[in-house]
């Protein structure tokens, strides 16, 4: 029997405060599980505000910190067990992460192609100058650019939503199965969110890939999700069926999250959250979030 791609089973996450006269513990994540099945591509999505621990989350799962508690396996494997050498290595080629902040995730005085050609070489294990190229320039493809646009070109010259692109297409030379976006499109341009969050819908669409979309944004959550929890200070007060739980949010913080983006008589209405059509214009997204 196929193992789960990801399982995530009661984690706690808890951090020591204060002084060492008054020491105290935070529990940042507590209790989380959810399961992530290898046949079926899907975005889930974490959804919560600034404090609700998601962050804490991904960085567990991208085995960058452990948990106080629980347990969190991928493909069968605790990461626990999971620490340096060749299954660290293997690892990362499975789980990829895209950050929130583009500009922060490249040196401005090292060219863009550079990055592009270090993953291919160490998470691909490519060899040639034309493998290396090549892998890059299909990465890019996918996500709607070329090596000879960008090839050269440092961070500065371009775009916001350009620079995330190029993150995920860096992301994708190791052909993830699994991909944690926290926050991706939150530091882009409200143009441009749509381009990218349509990209990470062809991922899963066209490539199999499976994606946790970390977000505060209910828009675009609702738009692309097809599971989801929601966090408040620490613990998922609510989840399951994105459409589902936010047309008719039961918590009453999701109602809170919900009311929060639709104007009263929406609210009052017991209608859906936002209507796909309303997400899909690029300029009325931007002013939803």
């Amino acid at each position: 029997m196929t193992p789960p791609l990801l399982e995530v089973r009661e984690v706690v996450k808890a951090y020591s405060m204060g002084s060492v006269l008054s020491r105290h513990r935070i529990r940042a994540v507590e209790g989380v599980s959810f399961t992530m099945k290898a046949e079926r591509p899907e975005i889930f999505t974490i959804i919560g505000e600034s404090g609700s621990g998601k962050t804490t989350l991904a960085r567990m799962i991208l085995n960058t910190v452990s948990p106080t508690a629980g347990t969190i396996r991928f493909r069968g494997t605790d990461l626990s067990k999971i620490w340096r050498g060749r299954d660290r290595l293997a690892f990362m080629r499975g789980v990829q992460p895209i950050f929130q902040n583009p500009f922060d995730a490249f040196n401005p005085l090292k060219q863009i192609d550079r990055y592009l050609f270090t993953t291919a070489r160490r998470m691909a294990g490519l060899r040639t100058v034309k493998e290396i190229e090549d892998r890059a320039d299909q990465a890019l493809k996918k996500v709607g650019l070329s090596l000879v646009e960008i090839r050269g070109r440092f961070p500065h010259e371009l775009s916001g939503g350009q620079l995330q692109r190029i993150a995920i297409a860096r992301a994708l030379i190791s052909t993830p199965a699994l991909i944690v976006a926290d926050e991706p499109v939150s530091m882009i341009d409200a143009s441009l969110r749509m381009s990218i969050v349509n990209l990470l819908r062809n991922l899963r669409d066209e490539m199999g890939v499976s994606i946790i979309y970390i977000t505060h944004d209910l828009a675009t959550a609702y738009y692309i999700s097809d599971r989801i929890i929601i966090m408040r200070k620490g613990r998922v007060v609510e989840g399951g069926d994105a459409r589902a739980v936010l047309d008719n949010p039961q918590h009453p913080y999701s109602i809170q999250l919900k009311q929060a983006v639709l104007s009263p008589d929406a609210a009052g209405s017991g209608g859906a959250l936002l209507s796909a059509g309303l997400v899909e214009s690029q300029a009325e997204l931007g002013e939803l979030t």
